[in-house]
């Protein structure tokens, strides 16, 4: 089974060329999380979790839903993990996670994706974003040849670096970085409620048809990617940025 978290769409690609070449079935964990549905899950005994890297680790709410949720059948765990540019040390916690799942870890890819975080970084245009899914190509491919095999990922880069980014800075960085504070919506807002019904939070609600985010924020980006007039903003750190949908990649299913 491949359970999947996506923000704006990269990992869910991800997610959908994996279960296409296993015929696997991908479970939607941004429906999970948002319906606070921690019901039991029978996995059968191959588990794939494709998940964007959050802070150098996996998103702490899928980490969370994981802990809370019983699995059934369950013997081996691969994680895949895309990035804008390094998961830093994040095997170290996934490992972890297996062993509290009482699995076999079976390891960690970084598949290299288009930024998407624009609350710190530009978002590629269209013909950046496809040169660089392009060349992520032989990445996807071969951590769907190993798990096909039953066999581990390679072991991934391991420095002083990634052990820092993954290790002290993680929670560093969601306590003073991941809100919402920033978040707002211009008058271009229309009132149309697709931030709210994309937040895997719940952090967002409408009031006199404007959304009022909340403090239970994780920085997916869905909110400020998908409006569809472009009217959120993330304080000025998103002014003039290009908003990041995997889906309007041109030539990209």
């Amino acid at each position: 089974m491949i359970f999947c978290f996506s923000g704006t769409g990269n990992s869910r690609y991800i997610a959908q060329r994996i279960a296409e070449a296993l015929q696997k079935t991908v479970i939607d964990l941004n429906a999970r999380i948002k319906d606070n549905d921690t019901t039991t899950v029978d996995t059968g005994s191959d588990v794939i979790m494709v998940t964007p890297t959050y802070a150098w680790r996996i998103p702490k709410i899928v980490s969370e839903w994981m802990a809370k949720t019983k699995w059934t059948g369950a013997k081996r765990i691969w994680f895949v993990m895309d990035c804008g540019s390094e998961i830093g040390n994040a095997a170290k916690y996934n490992r972890s996670l297996a062993e509290q799942k009482q699995l076999h870890y079976m390891g960690t890819a970084q598949i290299i994706m288009p930024e998407n975080y624009i609350a710190m970084f530009n978002a590629p245009q269209v013909d950046e974003a496809q040169q660089i899914t392009a060349k992520a190509e032989p990445d996807i491919q071969a951590a769907i040849k190993c798990i096909q095999k039953k066999q581990e990922f390679p072991v991934p880069r391991n420095n002083l670096y990634d052990r820092l980014m993954s290790g002290p800075v993680n929670p560093i960085f969601y306590k003073m970085i991941v809100k919402a504070d920033d978040f707002k919506a211009s008058e271009a807002c229309t009132g149309c409620g697709l931030c709210v019904r994309k937040c895997p939070m719940n952090n967002i609600q409408l009031r006199e048809k404007k959304p009022v985010w909340g403090k239970n924020c994780t920085h997916c980006m869905a909110c400020i990617c998908y409006c569809p007039t472009e009217a959120i903003e993330y304080g000025k750190k998103s002014v003039g940025r290009p908003r990041y949908q995997f889906e309007k990649l041109t030539g990209v299913k």
